[in-house]
């Protein structure tokens, strides 16, 4: 039995993280952290059934856990991994703080130095789809953003095919859920419900550049070579303008994204390159011609529904991306992360 801790487990990712280690039949809960509810049990702080005791950080029995997951915002989870790994524990961590492997990029996107380099040196991007092997053997493993996990997997089999160039738009909307359970004005329910607000458009959103080093790297780009690109400039021979927007539903991310294909490359033989790369995915559902993902292909499940849309007459293919944003998005990857780790 897999012994699991999970620090912070009162956001809405620890609490779904909870729920699915509590059914897992491999795994068992070692210990539960809440800075803000320490001392108070899980069901003081959630509507639920579950009793089980809070601990602050520091009182945390590290060592007693296998793994170690982090629900924590970003900056906050490097010295809580740093811990958990100098107590023995293999970690998951659901932030951003071990995602991007140079942390002079980490500094310029999210405007603070990375206080361990040497970690981020270690932490492997935890998306199974592309990096499975690796991910077997890591101590640390970086869970990827939720925008990022639907746009990647929509896009890695034409970076694969070196298929990518130019432009690429990938238009997203998000659940409310995604932004926390941290009260802020435009979260609200007059703010969010009936409407629909693009944010952080064009350039600037923190996860394009999760996407384009993951999408360099299935292009056959060195990890070196993901890490060091410049913000300002492109990435190999394509671009990633992110559009992403606040869509007045709890949970759920569908990712539109247009990419323009090279001359010759025709709907069967764009198929043909799903097909393989996909192949033995359990999560992953590629779409029959006609069909397009929608948030109910995904939502409460683990999987990434893949539509391909060809417009006639043009070398245009739209990509539909669909997942939950609380599970393949954040916790379900999470678990199947744990999965791969321990040879589950």
């Amino acid at each position: 039995m897999i012994k699991a801790g999970i620090i912070g487990v009162t956001g809405y990712t620890g609490i779904e993280l909870y729920k699915l280690l509590r059914s897992h039949p491999a795994a068992s809960i070692a210990w539960l952290t809440s800075e803000n509810s320490a001392g108070q049990r899980l069901s003081d702080v959630f509507p639920c059934p579950w009793d089980d005791p809070l601990l602050a950080l520091e009182d945390a029995p590290l060592a007693d856990a296998d793994v170690v997951f982090l629900c924590l915002p970003h900056a906050a989870s490097m010295p809580a991994v740093a811990a958990a790994r100098a107590a023995g524990a293999r970690v998951v961590d659901l932030s951003a703080d071990f995602r991007l492997h140079d942390p002079a990029v980490y500094q310029r996107w999210y405007g603070l130095a990375h206080t361990e380099p040497a970690l981020l040196a270690q932490a492997v991007y935890g998306l199974p789809e592309l990096h499975r092997s690796a991910i077997a053997t890591a101590d640390l493993v970086a869970n990827p953003g939720c925008y990022p996990t639907s746009v990647i997997l929509g896009l890695a089999p034409l970076a694969r095919a070196s298929w990518l160039h130019g432009q690429v738009i990938a238009d997203s909307k998000s659940g409310v859920s995604g932004a926390g359970r941290k009260a802020r004005l435009n979260n609200s329910f007059v703010e969010a419900n009936e409407n629909l607000s693009p944010y952080s458009i064009g350039y600037s959103h923190r996860h394009i550049a999760e996407m384009e080093q993951e999408l360099l790297q299935a292009a056959g780009g060195t990890v070196q070579e993901a890490a060091g690109r410049s913000p300002s400039h492109p990435v190999a021979n394509f671009r990633i303008i992110f559009s992403p927007h606040l869509l007045p539903v709890s949970r759920g991310i569908l990712s539109t994204i247009y990419v323009t294909l090279p001359d010759g490359v025709d709907e069967k033989a764009a198929r043909a390159v799903y097909a393989e790369a996909y192949a033995g995915e359990p999560f992953i559902h590629l779409l029959p011609p006609g069909q397009l993902a929608t948030l109910h292909h995904t939502v409460h499940s683990n999987r990434c529904a893949i539509g391909l849309t060809f417009v006639p007459g043009s070398t245009t293919l739209i990509v539909t991306s669909a997942i939950d944003n609380l599970i393949k998005g954040a916790s379900g990857q999470a678990v199947q992360n744990m999965n791969v780790m321990f040879g589950l």
